[in-house]
């Protein structure tokens, strides 16, 4: 007899609750843009998580809210289809392999959704095994926050500031200090093993779970991260090193390329 599965509130924002958080998201880069002397219709391409380009050409994914972040969210045809995801020495083909796990309709999950996350067990295993080596670590986060090194800042609007981080110190500190593991179920009916969890000094820092919630968002990998314990690690890890004006800090080696437009 198959183990009772808990029923849990679902957590996915309202469609009216993901427009207010992109439209945000929004505000967050122009003011952003407008903050290093760019016009209202500054450059930029989100699909390539290149939120503002700067007057040197550099590209900036910008980054706000106050819990988490969603870094990505993908389907099959996303890891299938990418070269770094498939060239990521396992990484990418784990990544389809999770997915996979599941039935193609969400009707057939829905009948039995046991048997799809025992199968998910494997990969989630082995793919918290692969991460948890360090180039390929590195390599993950470098595709997933940069685009493979498309973007060269992070920069975080954080207590009404903007935080400045080069891409090559965000990279080197997460992976250097993060531990990969699974995800435990501790409650009767919870099945261990469903995520990958990267945590700093104990505490939940990102995630890689697959989302199946609905028939629109169904064989789909999100990847969060926690922005307080993002930031905790960023601003201990990575100096405040230049202020460019009273809106926006620069960290660690950020000053040797931010802001070579002015003269």
């Amino acid at each position: 007899m198959e183990t009772p599965e808990i029923k849990r509130k679902k957590r996915a924002l309202s469609s009216a609750g993901a427009r207010q958080v992109r439209q945000q998201g929004h505000d967050d880069a122009l003011e952003f843009a407008l903050a290093i002397g760019l016009p209202n219709d500054y450059q930029n391409n989100p699909h390539a998580k290149k939120d503002v380009i700067d007057p040197s050409g550099d590209a900036h994914s910008v980054k706000s809210g106050q819990k988490k972040w969603q870094v990505f969210l993908y389907g099959l045809g996303r890891f299938e289809s990418d070269d770094a995801f498939r060239v990521m020495n396992g990484v990418g083909a784990l990544l389809a392999e999770c997915i996979k796990a599941f039935p193609p309709t969400f009707a057939k999950y829905q009948a039995d959704k046991i048997s799809a996350k025992e199968k998910l067990r494997i990969h989630m295993r082995a793919l918290s095994e692969k991460l948890s080596e360090k180039p390929r670590l590195r390599a993950f986060l470098n595709k997933s926050l940069f685009n493979g090194g498309e973007v060269n800042y992070l920069t975080v609007k954080h207590d009404g500031i903007f935080h400045v981080f080069l891409n090559q110190d965000v990279i080197n500190v997460l992976s250097e200090n993060l531990e990969v593991c699974n995800s435990t179920g501790r409650r009767t009916g919870e099945i261990s093993e469903q995520k990958v969890l990267l945590r700093y000094n104990g505490i939940n820092l990102g995630e890689l779970e697959m989302r199946n919630d609905s028939e629109i968002h169904y064989r789909e990998i999100r990847f969060n991260m926690i922005k307080p314990k993002v930031m905790e690690i960023l601003f201990g890890k990575i100096p405040m090193t230049k202020k460019f004006n009273g809106k926006v800090s620069i960290y660690g080696n950020a000053p040797k390329r931010f802001g070579r437009w002015i003269q």
